[in-house]
């Protein structure tokens, strides 16, 4: 395992942004098409989405020019925190839908925000209402496995020994 993830070393800050836009552009799709607004604290979710994209971003722009492989260690363990930032904002969102912490989510200013009809309206969901689940698992708690599982495997990559040099 530990050259499997050696290998895959210099090309998981492109990895961890394919996941990381994945992550956005389905999020964005269940708003549009799904007819799911999001709440203040999923909103703060895609937030942490978009930092970890411009971390394997930026990532990718270090390692065209110093491909040394201590950085690509230091670059994979921070896309790993970035996801368990992720998985812990998640984590917060299913306690708060779980009614395990009581929170009030930020309030929106809804006369900041224009619609494309004069008597249109907007409203903004409670934070702790599950607006969809399956399986019992709302989408915050599948975005904590999701986050979850990118931070494991950005550690891997991060941690992993290197292998032994073979022999000429």
């Amino acid at each position: 395992m530990g050259s499997l993830a050696h290998r895959m070393q210099p090309w998981w800050p492109l990895a961890a942004l394919a996941a990381a836009l994945a992550a956005l552009g389905a999020a964005h799709a269940l708003q549009r098409f799904g007819g799911l607004p999001p709440c203040p604290l999923c909103l703060k979710q895609r937030d942490v989405y978009w930092g970890v994209a411009a971390i394997a971003v930026g990532g990718l722009a270090v390692l065209r020019f110093w491909p040394r492989i201590t950085l690509r260690r230091a670059i994979a363990a921070l896309l790993g925190l970035g996801f368990l930032t992720g998985a812990i904002v998640a984590f917060y969102h299913v306690a708060v839908e779980q009614r395990w912490v009581a929170a009030q989510c930020d309030a929106v200013d809804i006369g900041a925000i224009r619609t494309f009809s004069v008597d249109g309206t907007f409203t903004t969901p409670n934070c702790d209402e599950i607006a969809w689940s399956l399986l019992g698992v709302s989408l915050a708690g599948y975005n904590v496995l999701f986050s979850l599982a990118m931070a494991a495997v950005s550690f891997l990559i991060a941690f992993a020994p290197s292998p032994p040099p073979e022999d000429a």
